[in-house]
């Protein structure tokens, strides 16, 4: 495994655990301040609005796993198809669980670090409990 496909699997993994900690900050540490999201049913939305999004979020319980798929790396540009589920479970509610791929795309920064940049997220619910 190359230095830059180790630095991008721990930046999924980090991503995955901050995430699951409600660390918003970590999160947002992990992607450029350009970066641009795209999901079912929505406009492109941009930082900003993920942070808003996350916001609203507080209070929820969050277990996630990450199956990367696909990897490549053309030099300071990467892409990865990766498998997620995610069960979400509100205070005092019924868990609802979403799985699917995202496609991701990263650039690598001057200083040498992996950015998010770029991520189509196709989750869907997959079961309620």
């Amino acid at each position: 495994m190359t230095d830059d496909e180790h630095a991008i699997r721990d930046l999924v993994a980090t991503w995955m655990q901050a995430s699951q900690a409600g660390d918003l900050d970590t999160v947002l540490g992990l992607m450029e301040d350009g970066v641009i999201f795209m999901v079912p049913g929505a406009e492109p939305f941009g930082k900003e609005a993920f942070a808003a999004a996350s916001q609203g979020m507080k209070g929820m319980r969050m277990e996630a796993t990450s199956d990367i798929r696909e990897l490549s790396i053309f030099d300071s540009w990467a892409y990865l198809r990766n498998y997620i589920t995610v069960t979400m479970t509100p205070s005092g509610g019924k868990p609802v669980r979403r799985a699917g791929y995202t496609l991701t795309i990263l650039r690598k920064q001057s200083d040498g670090r992996w950015l998010l940049s770029r991520d189509a997220n196709l989750l869907s619910v997959a079961e309620r409990d």
